[in-house]
């Protein structure tokens, strides 16, 4: 190739990566100006600044203590309505870091997701992990590490749900619940100390997603039945 091709080339490739990085850039400023605006109208605090401290308060949720570089960013705090009480919940984006081995060079990489988090008004609650099944769930299941089973077949093929008070986990999946969880594509529910943690996976929301994520975890908990509610109001479950 001749040197003037490959400068051209060179300088092409680098007109585009700088192409590139401005539009994500832009796309970024924008989503945390909406990002911004909707804690403005739900009367949210609005924080884009990073917050290091983030794994040591959640840490005990899985998503929240993989790799380094851990830290929560995009922060919004407020409250949703649960049966006419205000319970607090954060929402935002979350940032770890990891890496990987060729035999030759080690990679770093970003993983961004974001997340709902909603405290629950009872203190301390039983451990409770429910997601929606994938085939690497069916091997482990084949290989005997099994999650909960319910009577309803089609939830059990569905959902994994682990907990170690079953008692409570039948409590809170009970069947109209079963059916407004198999009705669509609810997030990743992880409970623990007296909180709930919400996620997709990988990947940040747009600003109309918390929403919808905030409303659903509302949908969520007012479907928890009466006496469960009462007993934990009452005092830890052991």
């Amino acid at each position: 190739m001749p040197q003037e091709l490959a400068i051209a080339v060179v300088v092409v490739i680098a007109a585009l990566a700088i192409a590139l990085g401005y539009l994500a850039y832009r796309a970024e400023q924008q989503r945390k100006a909406e990002l911004e605006q909707l804690a403005r109208q739900r009367g949210w605090q609005w924080d884009p600044s990073y917050d290091y401290s983030h794994d040591e308060r959640f840490g005990h949720f899985a998503v929240f203590n993989r790799g380094k570089s851990r830290y929560a960013y995009n922060t919004l705090r407020g409250a949703v309505e649960v049966d006419g009480a205000a319970w607090p919940v954060q929402l935002g984006d979350y940032h770890y870091e990891t890496t990987s081995h060729d035999g030759k060079r080690t990679r770093t990489h970003h993983h961004r997701l974001s997340y709902v988090l909603v405290e629950m008004p009872f203190g301390a609650t039983p451990d409770l992990y429910i997601r929606a099944e994938n085939f690497l769930d069916r091997i482990a299941e084949f290989i005997g590490f099994d999650d909960i089973d319910f009577e309803s077949a089609e939830f059990s093929r569905r959902f994994i749900v682990k907990s170690r008070d079953k008692r409570f986990a039948y409590d809170v999946i009970h069947p109209p619940m079963m059916e407004f969880l198999l009705a669509g594509k609810p997030p990743t529910i992880e409970l623990g100390r007296g909180c709930c943690c919400l996620t997709r996976g990988e990947g940040v929301w747009k600003p109309a997603e918390f929403e919808l994520t905030a409303d659903w975890a509302r949908q969520f908990f007012e479907r928890w039945p009466r006496h469960l509610l009462t007993q934990l109001s009452a005092g830890p479950t052991t």
